[in-house]
């Protein structure tokens, strides 16, 4: 395994759980950041906001459904998040 092969696997390890892509100038973006941040902050759950400048394949990819919720690196919502629903992916056994 050579030294990027390991870094990629050291940084995937650490990534949170919960990420949100995100884009400038979006409404729905800034209450799901709200929604993510207070259920997050609850739960004590870190979370990573996810800039479609910075990541041109995942804003290409979801254009249509930005702003866009993973849990564990899967697709859960889009367009507005379900406090409820995030909290019960989180602490689901």
């Amino acid at each position: 395994m050579d030294s990027d092969t390991t870094t990629a696997a050291a940084a995937s390890a650490i990534r949170p759980r919960v990420q949100l892509l995100v884009k400038e100038g979006c409404h729905l973006c800034a209450a799901a950041v709200e929604t993510v941040a207070e259920v997050c902050g609850r739960l004590g759950e870190a979370y990573e906001l996810l800039d479609g400048a910075e990541h041109p394949e995942l804003a290409e990819r979801h254009a249509e459904e930005v702003p866009v919720l993973f849990v564990d690196g899967v697709q859960r919502d889009f367009w507005r998040v379900d406090p409820a629903r995030l909290e019960r992916m989180l602490t689901a056994a």
